[in-house]
Parts: C-alpha cells; structure tokens; sequence
C-alpha cells in the first residue's frame, strides 16, 4: 500500500528543509489513516488510532474506549449512530448539560466503558483509563477517505512547521537576522527570512530607504508573536536597540561588557546620540566605540544611510551629562531648575542651559532636533539660552525639549 522509500525520502527532506522531525511526520500519517479509517469504516463516536510501522509499512487501528462510571457519565436513552449528520455543523449531544445542570456527558458505547464491564476485561483497571480494542485491518479507503487524510497530513505539516518556526525564532528575539527583500506592500515590507516570511511595518523603517525585491536586508527581531494565521515576525530598522546591535557586532568592548550603552536618543535615517561608559579605567568608551580612525562608527553610519551618530560619555552627574549631550556645542553653564522626580509633569528634571551667542542654533540644531536629542538621551527638560544679558530676548530664543518634540 505505501511506498516505503519515497515515504522515507519526504521524511528526510522535511526534517532538513523544514526542521520536521520525523517523529512529528509519522505521527500526523498515523492520524490521518485513523481518521481515514473511522471515515470509510467508523461510527460517530468512535476513538480510533493507528500505529504504522514506517520499517514495515504495516498499519494497525485500535478504537479506544475510556472507563467511566456513574460520576463522569450519564447513561439514559441510547445514542442514535445512524442518522445521517452533518459533523461539521453538529454539536455532539454528549457535550450538552442537562436542563438540571448536570455537567456529566452522555455514556457512549462507541467511546465508554463502565467500569464494571472494563473490570472483566483488566481486574486493576480504575476510572479514567484507557482500553484498547483490535479493530479489523483495512487498505481499501475510497477516494473521500483519502483526501480527508490528506487535509489532515497537510494540516498536522503547518502545526509541526509554525512550532518549528516559532522555537527557532523565539530564541533569535532582539538579534539582528538577515534576510531578502521580498515584495512591498501597503507600506509594509515583507522580508524572506527561509522559511518564514518577516514584516517590517512603516514606522518601523528608516524614512527614505528604499530596498529592491531579493536585495539583501539587515534588521532586528522585535517581536515574535503567534496568530491564528501562523507566525508573525516583527522587524525593525528604525528601533535605538537595531543601533545598538550593530555596535555591539563592530566593537567587542560591548559583546564582553566592558562598554556599555546606556542610553540612546534616535531619529532613524537622520541623527543618533548614544551614551556610552566604560566598567574599566583603562579603556576609553567613546574611542571604544567611534574605532580607529572611525572605522567602527563609519560602518554603523554605512549600514544605517548616512545616518549621523553623536557619542558622547555618560556621566551620573546631570550637569556634565547634559553639558556633553548638547555636543557639538559648547556649553556656558548648567542651571539645575528642578531635579528629576520632583514633581513636574513628566516626572522629570528641568535645566536651563547657557551658550555664547554664536553656539545656540548649533545647541539647537536645525528644527530643534539637536535639543530635543539631547532631552530624550538625559531625560530633561532643557531649555537653550544665550548668554547675553538681553532677558527678553533670551526668552524669546529659549528652546524646550517638548516644544521641539
């Protein structure tokens, strides 16, 4: 009835090009011959199960029947296995409680087993057992049979395939994974990652890159989350944590903890600030980080479009660390208004910062953006003042973090 060798070679490309282990593929045919068989051959009801034998091709069915007893089933009128029902748009009677509330199922006979019967048949046999019955050999399923078993095979691959999928990926959460651009659509980009399909929806791209079908992609796994239609494949390009994954492959400083970064403020496509420390005096972060003569942070930049890249050292003292967050820019002076946690609006500090006259539109930066970095790299409130004694002026120029944003 089989063809044992080519079962054997779809066995073994499944498990090479799909990750399927075998014993999953075996197990959804021994479930698509029971179900073939109760389908040809069965009543409703009926508990039936095959064992193949991939070595012999030899198929044994079984109807298995449960014991129970008065406390786990109900026996009242005998159930009809005749009539001709619809499965699919029947709810089985055995699953309806009575009108009284009563949650037991209606006894079986195709499916249970009292328990005093079953002990005639297996002495130590208790409620809740399984016994297993012969049932009649058969190869002979007509043409509904099959294609039922083949909806069932087909079925039992996608499980085996979402759930080899989802294990694989679920360990690659937060890495960076590579793979082929493969069709654009509705703003989403679909990337070919093998076997799955990822998505890099809009807000999680860099603005003005644009990728061509099979060119090759480089993004992080934000999330992997499981849906009724199979495995969805969060990435992104635009995420702070895609800038630090491609850091930490250029500087070994970070794989091994010596430099960490901890923080980083970033506008995809345009301009970053990172803020970096080092856990050993002899290292310096910053040059840890930007490589000699710059090849770390130039492949960085490469990879992300051009995008600028600010680093600066983090200090655990607010005034230097926000004097250095406002780089390129020199700073005059930091007046600490309120510290952090004090009770402002947003549960953070305010500082006023003061630059010649001629540093504030580079304080600034072109649309604010400078500032509003620097803000959301501290997590302050800064405002940009000149130093000359103008008040009103001042005040006039004076730039805040969330008026920028």
């Amino acid at each position: 009835m089989f063809d044992l060798k080519v079962i054997n070679s779809v066995l073994d490309q499944m498990e090479d090009e799909r990750g399927i282990a075998r014993e999953k593929m075996i197990d959804a045919i021994e479930q698509a011959l029971a179900t073939a068989y109760k389908k040809e051959f069965g009543k409703r009801g009926q508990i039936i199960r095959a064992n193949f034998d991939i070595a012999t091709g030899n198929t044994v069915f079984s109807q298995i029947k449960i014991v129970a007893d008065d406390t786990t089933v109900r026996v009242d009128e005998p159930v009809d296995h005749t009539a001709e029902v619809d499965e699919r748009h029947h709810k089985d009677e055995e699953e309806v409680p009575t009108v009284d509330g009563d949650l037991r199922v209606r006894f079986d006979p195709e499916k249970h087993i009292l328990i005093e019967t079953a002990r005639l048949i297996k002495k130590d046999v208790t409620v809740g057992d399984e016994l297993v019955f012969p049932l009649e050999p058969k190869d002979d399923f007509g043409r509904i049979a099959a294609q039922t078993a083949k909806q069932v095979i087909i079925q039992k691959i996608r499980e085996a395939e979402k759930e080899s999928a989802l294990k694989e990926f679920g360990q690659k959460e937060g890495d960076i994974i590579i793979g082929h651009v493969q069709r654009f659509e509705r703003g989403n980009l679909y990337v070919d990652l093998g076997r799955v399909t990822g998505v890099m929806p809009y807000d999680e791209q860099i603005p003005g890159e644009r990728f061509r079908p099979g060119e090759r992609v480089r993004a992080i796994l934000l999330a992997v989350d499981e849906t009724p239609r199979g495995i969805f494949l969060k990435l992104s390009r635009s995420h702070p944590d895609f800038l630090a994954k491609l850091f930490a492959i250029e500087a070994p400083e970070l794989q091994n903890g010596t430099v960490e970064i901890k923080a980083i403020a970033r506008e995809a496509g345009s301009r970053s600030k990172v803020a970096v420390c080092a856990h050993d005096d002899h290292i310096d972060p910053v040059g840890s980080m930007v490589g000699q003569r710059g090849v770390r942070v130039s492949t960085v930049m490469s990879e992300l479009g051009g995008e600028k890249i600010d680093i600066i050292e983090w200090s655990a003292t607010p005034r230097e660390f926000i004097e250095d967050s406002l780089s390129p820019a020199q700073v005059l002076g930091v007046e600490i208004k309120n510290e952090a946690g004090t009770g402002d609006e947003d549960n953070r500090g305010h500082a006023i910062v003061t630059v010649a006259p001629d540093q504030q539109s580079l304080a600034i930066g072109r649309g604010g953006q400078n500032v509003r970095l620097a803000a959301k790299l501290t997590g302050w409130k800064i405002d940009i003042v000149s130093s000359q004694d103008d008040a009103v002026s001042a005040e006039a120029e004076a730039v805040t973090a969330t008026d920028a944003e």
